[in-house]
């Protein structure tokens, strides 16, 4: 992957603060909102029904976005992971 992909959605409530969260690191990533398009839905879908990581999020009735998959296929969805994951960059 040659940089981190956004798997979100324009009518989630949580994606605007989430992507606001990610410009002070100025990190370049693909944006995909899978409420936009039949194929984003089904790439989103791919990587949720194969990582365990979703697991938990399904649990609680969550779709688990907006999520961040980084370059090492690293699954971010929340602001501590975040800080912890590019702390020092």
């Amino acid at each position: 992957m040659s940089k981190p992909i956004l798997f979100f959605s324009s009518v989630c409530p949580d994606t605007d603060p989430f992507i606001k969260l990610l410009e002070p690191y100025q990190i370049e990533y693909e944006a995909v909102n899978i409420t936009e398009t039949m194929p984003n839905l089904k790439r989103f879908l791919s990587l949720r029904d194969t990582r365990e990581e979703f697991l938990e999020k399904k649990e609680m009735n969550q779709v688990g976005i907006p999520v961040l998959v980084t370059e090492d296929a690293t699954l971010i969805f929340d602001e501590a992971a975040l800080i912890d994951y590019y702390k020092g960059t």
